[in-house]
Parts: structure tokens; sequence; C-alpha cells
């Protein structure tokens, strides 16, 4: 099935590219969606009409991305969490604790655009990849540490 693309979709094609997708993918996935159009002649023209208006948002997304990109340069993300003795965490650091700890920093990013592909289970410095672009990725600074025990409470009985 030929579908013309009306948003950049990642390892597919980008916007108002003509493209062969398997006909369950095409009616099942993009159509219903919005982030296609059967190729048919009359949404052909339709497109050729548009890709003027396409060229101009993706220079405007472009140059979004890129300032972004400037402003996350200096960012630096650290979180603390349970380890065990041998210095393994718990738990972990995903993506959705990036994107959560970001918008608490005043920076709405999507948590699919970080590209983590395992959570941090690692206590250290790590370099993460956000991909704000097709064109546009930045290296975010994340740091694991280790949570320091809190002393034991005293329950104000003494021991013998």
């Amino acid at each position: 099935m030929d579908v013309i693309l009306i948003e950049n979709i990642d390892k597919l094609g980008s916007r108002g590219q003509v493209v062969k997708v398997a006909d369950g993918y095409g009616r099942n996935h993009l159509l219903p969606k919005k982030l296609a159009v059967a190729a048919t002649p009359q949404n052909r023209k339709w497109v050729e009409q548009q890709r003027q208006r396409f060229l101009k948002q993706e220079a405007v997304e472009k140059s979004e991305a890129e300032d972004l990109a400037k402003l996350l340069e200096g960012v630096r993300l650290a979180f603390t969490r349970k380890t065990g003795e041998q210095g393994t965490l718990f738990g972990s650091v995903t993506a959705m604790d990036l994107a959560s700890e970001l918008a608490a920093q005043g920076y709405n990013i999507d948590r699919r655009k970080i590209q983590l592909p395992n959570p941090l289970k690692a206590i250290g410095e790590h370099d993460v990849p956000v991909k704000l672009h097709r064109e546009v990725t930045v290296s975010l600074k994340v740091a694991v540490e280790a949570e320091t025990p809190s002393p034991p409470e005293s329950t104000g009985k003494q021991e013998p």
C-alpha cells in the first residue's frame, strides 16, 4: 500500500514523502491516526500544494529544536537511589524519571525523545542522548548517586 506521510515518522520517512507500507500498518495505524493519507492522484496534488508549508514548518521546528539544544547543553540531572553492599542499584533511572526531572526544571520534553535503550542501573555520571528533531540531538549529563543511609531513630528505650 502506498501512502503519503503527513508527519515525520522515524525509520519510515519524512513529511510529504510517498512510502510503501504493509496494508495492515497503513489501514490500522497510519491512516486512523492521521499520520498519512492514501496515495491517490488527488492527494498527490494536495501534497505538492502543501510542500512549501511543510518546508516552512520543518524549518521552524528545527530552529526551535536547536534553541532548546543550546539551553539543554548545560543541564545536569542528579538522582539518588538506594544501593546494595556492592554498589548495585535497587531501582533504576528511566526515561520517565528524566522527563519528569526536566519538567521540574522547566523543560517540557517528551519521554520518547530521550534515547535511553535500557534504564540506568549503575552509579556514576552518564551521557544520555535526547533527540529533539531528526537532525538535532543533544547529550544530557545524568548523575546517579548512592543514597546515604539515615541513622537509626531512637525509640526512647535504653538497652541494658
